[in-house]
């Protein structure tokens, strides 16, 4: 086992909490990537030689110091790869290191009986069709023939799935940093169990997010949605965008998408938080020309929007899906 993935239990998802803890992690390895917006991967080969320890010892250090140092617990999964480290931290509870060890039998034991939409990057729709077909496992999906599950889903889709879940895993830690994403957090003043207000959280926040990449004159290619519920589980979602934006509506209709595919049903939400991720300069994105005269007059209405926000304040200007609520969360 040499990757930890570690979700630090921030009381927030303020994007100034998780550098602290990533520099945290630095002292033990250089390879760490930021899961933001409360987790990491850390690629220990190195510090394993190092300190002579083997990851979960390490992770019971690193436990210890978040606690100490920036009275921070955390939860850590650990595995031969980032996939499995990653699979391993949904199991794991605060104190306990849930590990997967590095040993073929250990490997398949650990997949068999999870469903198929526990592999990181399988969809709703992708699991749904392997259902159908009575491949709801990963343990079915590794035994099924390849050919069987390139036609179901795709040549180079279908081979990448059989690979996983016979627990090859390919991934690597690739250092990154927190700056090129966007974040805001609604947090519910109760569990809250009405999809109505988890959509108007949704719309308050891909609002805020969106005239935030404006104003630093961003478009951001990956939107991410986090939902928090009672029992302080979360479920995480990412869409990449048909084409980078800025435009609040765009990023409006991506996180209901990626919502209605939850299929929450009477579930007891606690917080919702939206990530913009791949940032990049918005005068080098494409725009692909519409002859909608709907959309362009959206546009200009939102620039209009946004320059009354600057001058009179965030909420001058707001959707009518939120006219007369008050905002109850924190941006991050």
């Amino acid at each position: 086992m040499t990757i930890l993935c570690v979700r630090f239990q921030l009381p927030s998802t303020s994007e100034a909490d998780l550098p602290p803890l990533l520099g945290m992690l630095e002292e033990f390895t250089p390879v760490v990537q930021a899961l933001p917006p409360d987790g990491a991967l850390a690629d220990l080969r190195g510090a394993e030689r190092y300190f002579g320890r083997d990851a979960v010892e390490l992770a019971s250090v690193i436990r210890v110091r978040s606690l100490a140092l920036h009275g921070v617990d955390c939860v850590i999964g650990a595995g031969p790869g980032p996939m499995l480290a990653r699979m391993a931290l949904r199991e794991a509870v605060p104190g306990v290191t849930r590990a997967v060890p590095d040993e073929p039998d250990a490997i398949a034991e650990f997949l068999a009986d999870k469903p198929v939409a526990a592999l990181p990057g399988v969809g709703t729709a992708t699991a749904r069709t392997l259902g159908d077909y009575g491949l709801d496992t990963l343990g079915r999906v590794a035994a099924a023939p390849l050919s069987t599950l390139q036609r179901l889903i795709g040549a180079k889709a279908g081979r990448e799935l059989r690979e996983k879940a016979n627990g090859l895993d390919r991934g690597r830690v690739v250092p990154n940093a927190v700056s090129r994403s966007l974040a805001a957090e609604r947090p519910f003043g109760r569990d809250e169990l009405d999809p109505d207000r988890h959509r108007r959280a949704l719309l308050s926040a891909a609002e805020e997010i969106g005239a935030r990449l404006r104003a630093l004159e961003k478009v951001c290619r990956t939107l991410t949605l986090t939902v928090r519920y009672a029992d302080r589980s979360a479920t995480t979602r990412s869409r990449t965008l048909t084409e980078p934006t800025a435009h609040s509506p765009a990023l409006t209709r991506a996180a209901y998408g990626m919502y209605e595919a939850l299929g929450l049903q009477r579930a007891r939400v606690r917080a919702i938080a939206l990530r913009a991720e791949g940032l990049d300069p918005a005068d080098q994105a494409s725009h692909q020309l519409t002859f909608d005269p709907v959309d362009e007059k959206v546009r200009r209405i939102e620039e209009v929007a946004d320059r009354a926000r600057a001058k009179f304040g965030p909420r001058a200007v707001m959707p009518g899906g939120l006219g007369g609520v008050r905002r109850g969360g924190r941006a991050a």
